[in-house]
C-alpha cells in the first residue's frame, strides 16, 4: 500500500521543491465526450463535471484534437509527498501566488499537488513559491 503523505503545513512548505514544466496546457471541454474518445490524445488529467468531460492537454494534443489552445497555462509541480489529507497546502499556495497577481489552478495527485499558472507568469509563479518555502524554512529554524 502506498503511504499516505505528510500533512504537517510547515514541514510541508519548507520541504517541497517546485519544478516549471516546458510543455504548455490547456484545459477543454468535450460535452459528450468519453475517456475512450480522448485516450489518443494523452489527457494530462481528466474530470467528469454535469456539462461535459473536462480535459487537460498538451498544446500539442489540444491542437490535433481540434480544440481552443488559448489560455495556455504551464505546470508547476511540487516535489513534497503531501497527504490528501493535509490541512492549508492549497490555501498557502494560492495565497502566495494571488499576492503576486497570478492565478492558480491546483490539481491535487497521490503524490504530488500540480498547479497550472498562466504561461507568461510561470516564472514570476515559480519565484513566489521558492519564497514560500525559504519563509518557511526560517519558520523552522
Amino acid at each position: 500500500m502506498a503511504e499516505r503523505g505528510g500533512t504537517d503545513l510547515q514541514e510541508l512548505l519548507a520541504s517541497m521543491e517546485a519544478s516549471l514544466s516546458e510543455e504548455s496546457f490547456v484545459f477543454c471541454t468535450f460535452p459528450n465526450g468519453s475517456i475512450e474518445a480522448l485516450a489518443e490524445h494523452s489527457p494530462l488529467g481528466l474530470f467528469w463535471e454535469q456539462e461535459g468531460l473536462t480535459a487537460i492537454l498538451s498544446i500539442e494534443n489540444a491542437g490535433k484534437a481540434g480544440v481552443e489552445t488559448e489560455p495556455c497555462f504551464r505546470r508547476i509541480s511540487l516535489a513534497v509527498h503531501s497527504s490528501l489529507e493535509a490541512v492549508g497546502l492549497t490555501a498557502a499556495l494560492s495565497k502566495a501566488l494571488a499576492e503576486a497577481g497570478i492565478s492558480a489552478n491546483v490539481v491535487a495527485a497521490f503524490y504530488h499537488d500540480h498547479i497550472f499558472v498562466p504561461e507568461e507568469k510561470a516564472e514570476a509563479a515559480m519565484t513566489a513559491l521558492e519564497e514560500l518555502s525559504r519563509s518557511a524554512k526560517a519558520g523552522l529554524g
